[in-house]
């Protein structure tokens, strides 16, 4: 029992696959309250998205800022023919408008437009923060929030599949970009909106998501070394 709590308290990394509508935050409690051990995550996922989270704990936090800084891949889908006011599903959709016949080929012409370096408006419904809270809490609230640009490079945007209205996705990017933000750009592209319908982080870095584990894997898993 005391070599498990040395383990985690020390300092480790575990990749853990985030469950869907729990917050990063809900996971690094629960990993907390099993393990007693300091402990961050590097990179915020939403609570509709699943996918890879990289939670240190002990000495190993000090590693956050390094992995957070990594290059990113997500898979998902957009739904066109209307918006969100979060640009995904926490929101319900508006503004509803027919989505033209498009092919794979021209969505991905579309997709195209967004690679390489650009300045990105982030979701007012987002963690950012300014006077010390996230702007969401403001915009729940109906407060008028600004946010400012922020520079993103996306160095891959592969459509691999249609089926309208619904585009399935393939995003490779840099840090602080916001996959709700480029399937609501996407949408305007195409000139009759969209919104994040699906979203799974897949890598980060050199991290993948094939060897994280789930939260009742690891609940079981950290059962197994304090038995032992």
């Amino acid at each position: 029992m005391e070599q498990t709590g040395n383990k985690y308290q020390e300092g480790t990394v575990i990749l853990v696959d985030k469950p869907l509508n729990w917050t990063s935050f809900d996971v690094v409690r629960k990993i907390r309250n099993l393990t007693k051990a300091k402990i961050g995550h590097a990179g915020t996922l939403d609570p509709l998205a699943t996918g890879l989270l990289i939670c240190c704990t002990g000495k190993m936090t000090k590693k956050i800022n390094e992995y957070q800084a990594k290059e990113k891949e997500y898979t998902g889908t957009i739904t066109l023919g209307a918006v969100t006011p979060t640009y995904d599903l926490e929101s319900g959709p508006t503004d509803h408008k027919p989505v033209p016949s498009l092919d794979l080929a021209a969505l991905q012409a579309a997709a195209n437009t967004f690679l390489g370096e650009q300045m990105q408006l982030p979701p007012i419904h987002s963690a950012i923060k300014q006077n010390g809270k996230p702007i969401y809490h403001l915009a729940r609230k109906g407060v008028e929030v600004k946010v400012e640009p922020r520079k993103i490079f996306i160095e891959a945007f592969e459509v691999t599949a249609v089926n309208l209205p619904v585009v399935s996705f393939r995003v490779v990017c840099s840090t602080g970009t916001y996959i709700r933000s480029l399937a609501n750009d996407f949408g305007a592209k195409i000139g009759c909106g969209g919104y994040l319908s699906k979203l799974c982080r897949t890598k980060i870095g050199e991290f993948t998501l094939e060897e994280a584990v789930n939260m009742d894997e690891f609940i079981t898993q950290f059962k197994g070394e304090k038995e032992a």
